[in-house]
């Protein structure tokens, strides 16, 4: 072995999806590694560095918001060995994900209307409707060509029996796209020849694939002009924004660009008033509209909800799309799924206690020291307590607080989240790392698409669960091949 890799040690239970002990790759790696221990730990250094300053250059980053909540821009860390999956095994995560993501908007569709799901109690009717995203305005109105999540970003996370679980629904305002596209380029640009070597399925469509997705449900029958709508350049996600813009030639804007007159949503430019049709909207809800939501935001377009309601423009994602990725809601998923489409879930998800069920809450409070607690409305990996990582007072502190507000905590077991092959930088060699991945679906009229492969999260600390970006985590290229 290679100084890159020549202290490596697999850490059992948790699988190590590069080495099968730690000098034996993994099949699919096998080639990979061959051209990764030709380097040595300085020339891998230096590379590593070019890469880093090439994210800084072309403005690959993400801001963390402290205490005071003033946010810091930071280089998106990115590690420079893929993460390679079967196309074998990604096609049958492809059709899982299609499955869950129809049947979400089924549901969605069904509780903003006849809600027959909640009628015949196959889930709890108060369940749904207290939660903080149900949105009565979204009552009795079905959008453009049905759809309601037109994108979705789904966690998963492959467990020590190999396979891979959802851990979590994201069909508010899901990001992390860009970051795929900047970690392709990147491992085109850094490795070209591996890259040639192999045949990874491209990522590179995903934007055209949004623009067919938007214009499909376009009150112009397949045409018109869409937006993606941004809260600003101080925004955490501001990159990812002004990139899928640009990827799909539509104008990229904010609040004060756009005007509601007649319920008609129209861009205000140099030539005049020109109509927009399709908003895809990076704003939550509650920012939407000052009319009906919150009456101080600057962010959103005063009359816009009227104009949604009266189908003179689509939002992507629908409003209140959050009632259905409310992590209450997550355990009731499969149910959702063999409900609406009469068919046993795909992909499986990571056993679940919700805190306002009596049997969970006594499960969770005699075993608070082996579960994973969080909240049911906070994403980001903020408000996410390891029940083993907790000092007795602080489990003393998370019990009060799960037993003041039941309804807003569910519970997990530690799962054991896989571990891939990770460049330590003051380390200059590689360690492995917890890593899950964000997968992509977009729903339209007639048109759904699973991004090939999608983004791959680590966590750079330790012994750490915890991948989310905001939470010092960074990525990798996910390749399928």
């Amino acid at each position: 072995m290679k100084s890159l890799f020549n202290h490596y040690q697999i850490e059992p239970p948790f699988i190590d999806e590069v080495f099968k002990t730690s000098t034996e790759p993994q099949d699919l790696y096998k080639d990979i590694l061959e051209a990764f221990y030709s380097y040595s730990s300085e020339d891998f250094t230096r590379l590593n560095e070019s890469a880093k300053l090439a994210f800084l250059h072309e403005g690959v980053t993400f801001s963390v918001y402290g205490e005071g909540m003033d946010s810091i821009d930071q280089v998106f860390p990115f590690d420079l060995l893929p993460r390679t999956i079967s196309a074998q095994e990604w096609d049958e995560v492809s059709v899982g994900l299609l499955q869950r993501n129809q049947a979400i908007n089924m549901f969605l569709e069904d509780i903003y209307n006849d809600q027959k799901i909640l009628k015949e109690k196959v889930v709890p009717a108060e369940m749904v409707l207290s939660s903080p995203h149900f949105n009565k305005l979204m009552q009795g109105f079905s959008p453009i060509g049905g759809i309601y999540n037109h994108i979705s970003g789904t966690d998963l996370i492959k467990h020590s029996d190999n396979k891979f679980y959802v851990l979590e629904d994201n069909v508010r305002c899901p990001s992390g796209v860009a970051y795929v596209l900047s970690n392709r380029n990147a491992m085109r640009k850094t490795f070209t020849k591996i890259f040639k070597d192999f045949k990874v399925r491209p990522v590179d469509d995903y934007s055209e694939q949004l623009l067919q997705v938007m214009l499909s449900v376009s009150p112009q029958a397949g045409e018109g002009n869409c937006v993606v709508l941004t809260p600003g350049a101080y925004n955490s996600a501001f990159y990812e924004h002004a990139i899928l813009a640009h990827t799909m030639g539509t104008p990229l804007v904010e609040g004060r660009d756009l005007l509601v007159k007649n319920n008609i949503v129209y861009m205000k430019t140099i030539k005049g008033h020109v109509r927009v049709d399709v908003i895809y909207r990076r704003i939550d809800d509650d920012f939407i509209d000052p009319m009906v939501f919150d009456p101080t935001s600057m962010l959103g377009v005063p009359g816009l909800m009227q104009a949604y309601r009266e189908g003179n423009v689509t939002l992507i994602n629908a409003p209140g799309t959050g009632a259905s990725d409310d992590k209450a809601i997550y355990d009731y998923i499969p149910t959702i799924i063999k409900y609406y489409l009469d068919e046993q879930p795909i992909l499986n998800n990571v056993p679940t206690y919700h805190c306002e069920r009596e049997e969970d809450l006594n499960y969770v409070l005699d075993n608070l020291d082996k579960v994973v607690i969080k909240p049911v409305d906070m994403s980001g990996g903020y408000g996410i307590y390891i029940g083993s990582k907790c000092s007795a007072e602080e489990l003393e502190e998370l019990a009060k607080k799960i037993k003041a507000n039941r309804r807003g905590y569910v519970a997990q077991p530690i799962m054991n989240l896989s571990q891939h092959s990770t460049f330590i930088d003051d380390k200059s060699c590689f360690e492995p790392r917890h890593v899950d991945l964000r997968a992509f679906t977009l729903l339209g009229k007639d048109h759904s698409y699973v991004l090939q492969g999608g983004l791959t999260r680590v966590a750079l600390k330790k012994g750490s669960l915890i991948v989310n970006s905001s939470q010092g985590g960074g990525s990798k290229d996910t390749w399928i091949v």
